[in-house]
């Protein structure tokens, strides 16, 4: 890791620590915490750092966003820092510049489009939208039937209907029914909705793996505290062989995740060898999301599915991560064609391209 990347994670985790303890999270019923904790965020830039400063914005590179990302998951961070910072870095890519405020993004499936009409407004649903109810603006990546076009809307001239994802966040449905858009550029050359997708995949790849790093370190605490027939349960086999599989899904989760992040901070124009890394990222970690949530509660037992422990927090969010921006299912069949399509000979050329 670079040294500007470790300062920025740093500041991430720093601020974090101090504003989104996990257990006064979990105290906090009117959600208090959430003002303070997006302040801070802002006053160090990080909701916009994939936007260059001459668009408003911080002007960090992509691999110190994916560093804020990763710390985010390890708290489990239950505000739309990820959401508003994909909704800048789509904006950039138009030279679009980004406003102040809680943003998202849509489409946030693959399956949903977003239709650019001749008087140039929008029209369109979008389903599962993380965060809608709490943003200002949304950036839209709309398509005329002849090209791509991204967009920046009012919140408020949408129709928004609220809705909660697994993890207790806002998962919303989206309508635009000929919305005008404050500001709307065509996309560059080349842009699909699939790269926006993979892009929002890393994103969701990285905050799982953060996740599994947390639920990891809190089941190893707790074997180590609990005390069952006179001896504390880390001293159990059956207790060391789930905490060695939970250690083994977050280390391959994190393996993927920061190889998919460093195959695009590093990458000069996208191709198949981004695609194979964000959408193998994207399952492997959707995959460790499953069976490292499932070992994590069988550690804590009882006490961990209950609302007063921070368990819940991070295995929850990581299971509802998995079907943002395309679930592992979709992007494994994706994958799997992208492999058909190009034979036999070229898949281990395209595997061992790092």
């Amino acid at each position: 890791m670079a040294e500007s990347e470790n300062i920025v994670a740093e500041t991430a985790e720093k601020i974090f620590a101090d504003l989104a303890d996990a257990q006064t999270i979990n105290r906090d019923k009117k959600g208090e915490w959430k003002a303070p904790l997006w302040q801070a965020l802002t006053e160090a830039g990080l909701p916009l750092s994939w936007v260059p400063e001459e668009c408003g914005g911080s002007g960090a590179s992509l691999a110190e966003g994916f560093s804020v990302l990763g710390a985010a998951g390890r708290f489990a961070v239950a505000v739309p820092l990820a959401e508003t910072m994909l909704a800048g870095w789509l904006l950039a890519q138009a030279k679009i510049s980004s406003p102040e405020g809680e943003m998202t993004i849509v489409p946030a499936s693959p399956k949903d489009k977003i239709t650019l009409n001749a008087d140039g407004s929008l029209s369109g649903r979008a389903r599962g939208v993380p965060f809608a109810k709490a943003a200002k603006h949304i950036a839209v990546l709309a398509s005329d039937g002849k090209g791509l076009s991204i967009a920046l809307v009012d919140a408020v001239k949408c129709r928004i209907e609220a809705g909660i994802g697994l993890g207790g966040d806002n998962s919303d449905t989206v309508t635009l029914d000929k919305v005008q858009p404050v500001t709307i550029k065509p996309a560059p050359k080349g842009f699909d909705q699939a790269q926006l997708m993979l892009m929002g995949g890393v994103a969701r790849s990285l905050q799982i793996a953060g996740a599994l790093e947390a639920m990891l370190e809190i089941s190893v605490r707790y074997s180590n505290e609990r005390v069952a027939f006179e001896k504390k349960i880390s001293k159990f086999q059956a207790v060391q062989h789930n905490l060695a599989r939970l250690a083994g899904e977050s280390a391959a989760a994190l393996a993927a995740a920061t190889s998919a992040a460093d195959a695009y901070a590093n990458a000069t124009s996208f191709g198949d060898e981004l695609f194979l890394e964000a959408a193998a990222a994207k399952i492997r970690c959707s995959e460790a999301a499953e069976k490292g949530g499932g070992i994590a509660h069988q550690v804590h037992g009882a006490i961990g599915f209950t609302n007063e422990h921070i368990l819940h927090r991070y295995s929850l969010r990581a299971l509802a991560w998995r079907d943002d921006f395309g679930s592992e299912s979709y992007w494994a069949v994706e994958l799997g064609k992208l492999v058909a399509n190009r034979g036999a000979d070229e898949l281990w050329p395209l595997v061992a391209s790092r």
